[in-house]
């Protein structure tokens, strides 16, 4: 809407996908194509799954698991994620996957472009074994983050999350044999592209080997502009710095430790970054403890979730006129539907996620 009064929103259940399992959507591109992943009914593996009218299994690498896992939001019909392949990992990594699949099983895992039906592997840089997709723009540029072949001495060996290969932020594309790697912000060893815009405008994150994911891999939250690291800075804390989307007007938007140093436990506020006003903090719902943001549009539109850690309480959330409402508060009546996370929306205003 175009003038200040609060949006209304019609809520609809997508079911329960192909599986009969649980559903979660992550990304709403402008064509509605909505991309995330499902559990099946078993509850020990996932599928990535792209709703198009009716949910479509994505299908996996020849591994158990597959998933998409943040916002996409191409038009020209391609899909990135994470995918296992039939391949067990040599040195037995976790890998950032396992965050997103039903934890560490030994299977090297890489990142995919999905298009016309067909799954294509994105490869790590040489020496490695595993990768992750993230993003990709109208371009055809993927970016995430890959291994090398060097055994970095800030990894944590230690099982269940063993991370043994120093891992690099990468772009993939236009073709997607060519591999470009974005440097970390110096002196750290690690970095991961996490979204990439239509002007080629990559953020993501840099820091220590760690566990491959959050934490400590966190320190920095970047911009990388001509393959340039621009530090994005932060909101008090010096780990989980993660921005998750950009939009076209290079504003950002993701979440962060409010407090601590790199070692801290994950304690994240959302923040937004504009190329004016810098980094500021976007703050929990009322009586909240915690929040973050999952997306932005062109409209300046930001999504995410809030949640008290005292209560257990989650909450969908919309930040716009400097106002983080409850969408809970802006739904049309009736229905049986509590949100509890928004992870994408489109230009449109469409936002998905899920809900209980």
């Amino acid at each position: 809407q175009g003038n200040k009064q609060q949006p209304k929103y019609y809520v609809f259940n997508l079911g329960t996908a192909p599986f009969g399992g649980v559903p979660e959507p992550v990304g709403i591109n402008n064509l509605g194509w909505i991309s995330g992943g499902d559990n099946l009914a078993s509850n020990t593996s996932v599928h990535a799954v792209l709703w198009v009218g009716v949910p479509m299994d994505l299908g996996t690498l020849g591994g158990p698991n597959s998933n998409v896992s943040w916002p996409n939001h191409s038009t020209k019909g391609e899909i990135v994620g994470i995918a296992e392949t039939a391949a067990q990992n040599p040195l037995g990594e976790a890998w950032s996957c396992s965050a997103f699949f039903f934890g560490p099983d030994g299977y090297v895992c890489n990142g995919f472009a999905w298009q016309d039906g067909v799954m294509t592997a994105l490869p790590p840089f040489q020496g490695g074994y595993n990768s992750y997709a993230a993003g990709v723009n109208n371009k055809g540029q993927a970016v995430g983050w890959a291994e090398n072949g060097v055994h970095d001495p800030t990894c944590n060996n230690a099982p269940p999350t063993s991370q043994f290969l120093q891992f690099e932020a990468v772009i993939w594309g236009p073709r997607l044999s060519q591999m470009t790697q974005l440097p970390p912000l110096p002196p750290d060893p690690d970095s991961a592209a996490t979204a990439i815009n239509d002007k080629g405008q990559v953020v993501g994150i840099s820091g220590l080997c760690s566990n491959a994911v959050g934490g400590a891999s966190a320190e920095h939250a970047l911009l990388w502009e001509n393959g340039i690291p621009t530090d994005l800075g932060n909101i008090g804390g010096h780990a989980w710095n993660t921005p998750i989307a950009i939009n076209n007007h290079g504003q950002v938007v993701g979440f962060g430790n409010i407090s601590g140093d790199e070692n801290a436990a994950e304690n994240p506020a959302a923040f937004i970054w504009t190329p004016t006003n810098k980094m500021q903090e976007i703050p929990p719902y009322g009586t909240d403890t915690n929040n973050a943001a999952f997306d932005i549009n062109e409209k300046g539109q930001v999504v995410g979730n809030s949640f008290n850690v005292n209560t257990g309480i989650f909450r969908a959330t919309l930040w716009q006129d400097n106002t983080l409402n409850d969408l809970n508060t802006l739904v049309i009546q009736p229905t049986s539907l509590y949100l509890t996370l928004a992870q994408g929306i489109n230009d449109a205003g469409e936002i998905t996620g899920s809900a209980i």
